[in-house]
């Protein structure tokens, strides 16, 4: 998978993580994969929501060690 953009939200709270990711999303061109790095736990939830109410696609969600990953695809 190609990633275009990867933003680090390490250590921020809800909402931060989300405001961060969708002004990533602004930078990029449709069809193209933001990588976002969070350690909140709510953001899981957060990025589900996110995504249904935006548009953008959630490709993948994964959590390693405390560390989560969500991986959008910009509409």
């Amino acid at each position: 998978m190609h990633i275009d953009k990867e933003i680090d939200t390490r250590g921020l709270n809800c909402p931060l993580p989300i405001l961060r990711a969708k002004k990533a999303l602004s930078d990029l061109a449709s069809g193209q994969l933001l990588k976002v790095v969070a350690t909140d736990p709510g953001s899981l939830r957060d990025f589900q929501a996110f995504a249904r109410q935006t548009g953008n696609e959630l490709v993948e969600q994964q959590q390693v060690g405390d560390e989560l990953i969500h991986v959008l695809r910009r509409r």
